[in-house]
């Protein structure tokens, strides 16, 4: 199956993010997966403060990841994400389980820049 992480990170080091996505790689790799690419998309302010682990945050530095493995292993990155301090926000959505929904899916995710908001809606 394949899976997209979004993550949000608390704002600091490039190294933080780097560690986070690393592990979460490495615990997708160890179930048998796949991870089809990484994509940081930097910092951005958040569109309202948001507080975790007692700590108020307005900013996050957020990254994807793109991976095929199985639902046990998806969990497993779950867990371990849910429980990192340093993470804000993150979610992974199932993009797809067949072969014919997931095999044109690319690795990289870009960040549009050409269009405004007010083309999106």
């Amino acid at each position: 199956m394949l899976y997209e992480l979004v993550a949000i990170v608390r704002p600091g080091s490039l190294q933080e993010v780097r560690e986070i996505a690393r592990n979460a790689g490495a615990h997708v790799l160890r179930s048998g997966g796949v991870v089809r690419g990484y994509t940081n998309w930097g910092t951005f302010r958040l569109p309202k403060t948001m507080k975790k682990h007692q700590a108020k945050y307005t900013e996050g530095h957020h990254f994807i990841m793109r991976f095929d493995s199985s639902a046990s292993a998806q969990a497993g990155v779950h867990r371990t994400l849910h429980l990192d301090p340093r993470m804000i926000r993150f979610s992974i959505v199932k993009l797809g389980n067949k072969l014919e929904e997931i095999k044109d899916v690319e690795g990289k995710v870009e960040w549009n820049n050409n269009k405004s908001i007010y083309d999106m809606i």
